[in-house]
């Protein structure tokens, strides 16, 4: 089966500077993420102030950002190649962690947060000497984001927070958070802001970390804030407007979340069919089946299709374009594929599929939070729905 993350798509031609950036990314991957999977894994975390100084240094978490702040002013598709390349790791956890500094805590700030906020803490996540965090749902508020409970008062020149937040990646090493709270006696999606959080202050605490089914070398956490004081000027962009921020940084979440997926898919039915040109049933190989051959060809032909909508995405991304819908589209067909795959690969592999040593055990498990997190697949539904006019 054809390794197709070398070659150009049906939207985008990747030039030789994008070429030569996929080689790059994907020796990092191979060189400092995937001897050591298993290790973290099994540890339940990964060492994000070693490995991010790393990737730092080499521009990789600030790709699209202003080189005032140590980003490397590039345009989106180097952000589309480190996602595909980040699925070369062997697991879900790191890549996720990469993708919440880079796609998820960071991009308000960037976009919305003052000169001194991206000094003061933009700066040093790019750089990959802190560890940052998106902190927005909660035990009664995870897709219904307008339920947030959270709550800043003003006190003088500071906020002062209390509640807690919940599935928090990176939520115990995070050197701050991108932090959604209430602000005003406003209802539903009014009166909501943004504040920079440093985990270190007063009142912050990691109340438990969180033993999930997958993704385990991402570490995941519950948050509680106590009467934790924060600047004013920790606010990011405009008081009252933090929801309608949060949903523009949703969508480079859910870009982010897509893009990966069509270079994981065909690697894991690569795997799968070299094991099963391998494998012998019946005085023949597994991969003699026609049913099993039309069955990898129809998931390949899929991931084609998301591939193509992940490559129009970023080609309207880079034009200015509201991508909501693609990039919904795009969250949403994402992933039921990979679960699709994953369940179809192990089931292909067979009692050896199901063993933990095989690698179609984590890859099933890794890739049920697709469809959940960064907006269930329910949630993309309804989103679609309204813009369509179905509602």
């Amino acid at each position: 089966m054809q390794d197709r993350t070398d070659q150009d798509g049906a939207f985008v031609r990747f030039t030789e500077e994008h070429h030569a950036f996929r080689k790059t990314v994907r020796h990092v991957v191979e060189r400092e993420i995937a001897p050591y999977v298993d290790e973290w894994e099994r540890a339940g975390t990964f060492p994000a102030h070693e490995l991010f100084p790393k990737l730092g240094e080499l521009g990789l978490l600030g790709l699209e950002y202003d080189p005032e702040y140590g980003g490397q002013g590039a345009d989106h598709l180097f952000t589309v190649i480190l996602c595909e390349e980040l699925t070369r790791s062997g697991a879900g956890g790191v890549p996720m962690a990469i993708g919440v500094q880079t796609c998820m805590a960071t991009p308000s700030l960037h976009q919305f947060g003052s000169d001194e906020l991206k000094r003061r803490y933009l700066a040093p996540a790019v750089a990959g000497t802190s560890v940052c965090s998106i902190a927005v749902t909660e035990a009664g508020a995870g897709s219904d984001v307008a339920s947030i409970r959270t709550r800043a008062v003003r006190d003088g020149d500071e906020w002062v927070v209390n509640g807690s937040k919940l599935y928090i990646t990176n939520g115990t090493q995070a050197d701050w958070l991108c932090l959604l709270v209430r602000t005003s006696n406003d209802g539903g999606h009014r009166g909501m802001s943004q504040l920079v959080v440093e985990t270190a202050w007063p009142g912050v605490t990691v109340s438990r970390t969180l033993d999930k089914l997958g993704n385990r070398s991402s570490d995941t956490a519950e948050l509680v804030f106590e009467d934790v004081r924060v600047p004013v000027g920790n606010t990011i962009g405009t008081q009252g407007r933090g929801f309608q921020q949060q949903m523009a940084q949703f969508v480079v979440e859910r870009m982010f979340a897509a893009y990966g997926v069509p270079t994981s898919v065909h690697r894991a039915l690569r795997r799968t069919s070299d094991y099963l040109k391998q494998r012998e049933a019946f005085g023949r190989t597994l991969m003699s089946n026609q049913y099993v051959a039309f069955r990898l060809a129809e998931l390949s032909a899929q991931a084609d299709l998301l591939q193509a909508q992940n490559y129009a995405c970023a080609e309207a991304h880079m034009a200015g374009e509201d991508t909501t819908r693609l990039a919904t589209v795009a969250k949403l067909a994402a992933g039921r594929l990979v679960r699709e795959v994953a369940d179809t690969c192990l089931q292909f592999h067979g009692g050896m599929g199901y063993m933990e040593q095989t690698w179609t055990s984590r890859y099933f498990r890794d890739s049920r939070l697709l469809s959940i997190g960064g907006g269930a697949d329910e949630v993309m539904l309804q989103v679609l729905a309204k813009l369509d006019g179905f509602e």
